[in-house]
Formats: structure tokens, sequence, C-alpha cells
């Protein structure tokens, strides 16, 4: 029997949601939004993805409310893609599947997520362990772990080398 293309029979809200953000490439899209990333060509060279597939996922994740595209350059017209509230409630579900991915992969820790408030390291699901509470997304600092590489190719990587928020848009000039 052939795989189906959609979960249109499942009666189940997370096939509902891997209709939405299950594609491979969409979750790491979903990521550099996170991390600050904005603009068409940051995507591109930080992701390494083809340009048509990109095009794909945030032509999908903004008709879905993940991304709102906004105008940030008249002449000549230019866009960036700015993650939304729905987008950010994400972060518990990627700050989980990082770890997970981390300690049943034997990774490296390449980044780390603190509470700026205190530089507390956050637990699995985005919380502050000393303060007892879930920290907002735009209160988390990452902060480059043992396992980045410190000399990345790509602007997108080397900017993303110093600690900063999330959501933090980067600047790059790529």
């Amino acid at each position: 029997m052939a795989l189906g293309k959609d979960y249109a029979s499942q009666d189940c809200s997370i096939a509902r949601a891997l209709e939405v953000i299950g594609e491979r490439w969409t979750l790491l899209v979903i990521r550099d939004a996170l991390y600050g990333v904005r603009r068409y060509n940051d995507f591109l060279v930080h992701l390494g993805i083809p340009r048509a597939v990109l095009a794909a996922r945030l032509q999908a994740l903004t008709a879905e409310g993940i991304l709102e595209k906004r105008r940030y350059q008249e002449s000549p017209p230019r866009e960036e893609y700015v993650i939304t509230e729905r987008g950010i409630a994400l972060f518990p579900t990627l700050r989980s599947l990082g770890l997970w991915g981390r300690e049943h992969f034997d990774e490296a820790q390449r980044r780390r997520f603190e509470h700026v408030d205190c530089g507390t390291e956050l637990g699995p699901y985005g919380e502050c362990p000393a303060c007892g509470k879930v920290v907002p997304v735009a209160d988390v600092l990452m902060v480059p772990g043992p396992g980045l590489d410190p000399e990345p190719a790509d602007p997108v990587s080397r900017a993303l080398l110093a600690p900063r928020r999330l959501l933090e848009p980067i600047g790059t000039t790529v």
C-alpha cells in the first residue's frame, strides 16, 4: 500500500501539526527565525537549502501564520520574515527536540540557552530551574557551546557566535 501524502484520515492534533511543520526543512527555518534570521539570503546561506524549497517553506509558514512577511526596504522592494507568536510558541518543542538529539546521538553541545535575568541554563521546556518559571523567548540568551565550530564559513553562523538574545535580528550583509 502506498504511503499517503497527508494525514487527512488521522483525527489527531499531532498529525495536523505535522501537516504544517513536519517537512524536513521547516523546523530548521523556524529555528533560524528564532535565532534572529529574517532575510531570504541569510536563510539560504545558513541552511544550505535549495532556493525553490526555501521559497516554498517561507510561503507555507507565512500562510500558516508562523512567519510574517514585512517590507524593510522600498527601493528596490525587499522583505524579511519575522517569526510570529504562533511560531515563537514552537520554541519548547524545538528545545526539547534539540536536547533529545544531543542525548541520543552523542552530540557535543553547540549552544546553551540561558535565562537573561539570572544566567541559569534553561530546562528542557524553556523553564528556568533557578527562578521556577517558564522564560519568555525574548528573555532567552543563546550562548555558543563547546561543540560549535569557532570559525564557520558563512556570515550567519559567524553572527551567531556571539551570545545573543533569541528573536534579535541578526545583521549580515549576505
